[in-house]
């Protein structure tokens, strides 16, 4: 009975211990694969995004969670909820004038923000070609005078 006891203590002590092992592999395996997966590096395609490209999008995603929808368009679905019963005239009244004071503000300030961009975009496009220009205006003058 003795050698049982001894032999299953050791096989419980080794059980234990290989259990501990497999539970605590795979839970190790599975962090430095999230490191890993984490510190690794987006691959770039293309030139360096510039400050212009990143405002640019910026412009486009401001667009996607935008909706357009006419004020005639808002006058009849509130109109029908008035007819239903869903709300009162007046609450529709107020309701269609906020939206639509809402999305002229918004209008306004998409406009604002493009008039924006496009003058970033001039400024930096002329600060491109601006020298390239000047050669080719000094180009044209020397030319002239040897012909002329």
């Amino acid at each position: 009975m003795a050698a049982k006891k001894s032999s299953t203590g050791k096989a419980t002590k080794k059980a234990k211990a290989g259990t501990r092992a497999k539970k605590a592999s795979p839970k190790a395996a599975k962090k430095p694969t999230a490191k890993r997966v984490a510190k690794k590096p987006t691959p770039r395609r293309g030139p360096a995004i510039t400050g212009l490209d990143k405002s640019v999008e910026q412009f486009r995603d401001s667009l996607e969670r935008n909706v357009t929808l006419s004020r005639d368009r808002l006058q009849e679905v509130v109109d029908d909820a008035v007819k239903r019963g869903r709300m009162t005239q007046s609450d529709a009244e107020k309701m269609l004038s906020e939206m639509v004071a809402k999305g002229r503000r918004q209008t306004d300030a998409l406009l604002k923000e493009l008039e924006r961009l496009v003058k970033q975009a001039r400024k930096e496009v002329g600060g491109r070609t601006g020298p390239m220009r000047k050669q080719a205006t000094q180009a044209a003058r020397r030319a002239r005078k040897k012909l002329g």
